[in-house]
């Protein structure tokens, strides 16, 4: 366990320094590094897929501090995602507003004929609404990415938490036949909550 979790630490580290290239990669190299770090990203966590198991075949003594480990680089990589979707998102707003300024700086505009007249009053207080509207989705869409970024946090947290409660009763001493009814009952009881969550 221990060289692939130096592996992927060292691959954490790497993401960390790569993300500071972001902020200083020109238009052309910025999509080949969000690509790259995407990419290290994915893989780091199919590594942490095969730590979780490898980290629940240690021996007792040292499975809760593995555990911890690999805990620890998960929130580690799941903030480096958050930070990688928030420079795209601010990416794209900055690139909008650089192509709305050049049509607007490219349009010709010619004198006015008593035939031509430009509604501007209207034409302005309809770009401001869609844009505002805009910018109210890509905040819902940025809250909801955090959002789920923070369930997964929890479920990864309350996972381990159950992992380590069965490992007590297990030292505990508690037999497998109550140790199935309380995982029987857990399961029985996100039932009920399902079904008064959609009720």
């Amino acid at each position: 366990m221990d060289p692939l979790f130096q592996q992927t630490h060292k691959q954490v580290h790497e993401i960390q320094s790569c993300m500071g290239r972001l902020e200083t990669a020109d238009k052309q190299s910025v999509h080949i590094v969000e690509n790259e770090i995407q990419a290290s990203i994915d893989q780091i966590f199919s590594r942490l897929e095969r730590l979780e198991i490898l980290s629940s075949k240690e021996p007792p003594n040292k499975r809760q501090n593995a555990r911890l480990r690999v805990d620890q680089l998960k929130y580690d990589v799941q903030h480096l995602q958050t930070a990688l979707r928030n420079f795209q998102h601010r990416r794209h707003a900055r690139e909008q507003q650089e192509r709305q300024r050049e049509e607007l700086l490219s349009r010709t505009f010619t004198t006015n004929d008593s035939d031509t007249t430009i509604p501007m009053d209207e034409s302005l207080q309809f770009n401001s609404s869609l844009q505002k509207v805009h910018n109210g989705m890509d905040d819902l869409i940025l809250d909801g990415h955090n959002i789920l970024d923070g369930l997964r946090t929890q479920r990864l947290t309350l996972k381990g938490t159950q992992k380590k409660i069965l490992d007590i009763a297990n030292m505990l001493g508690l037999s497998n036949t109550v140790m199935r009814l309380i995982e029987k009952r857990a399961f029985q009881d996100k039932y009920f909550m399902i079904a008064s969550v959609s009720s």
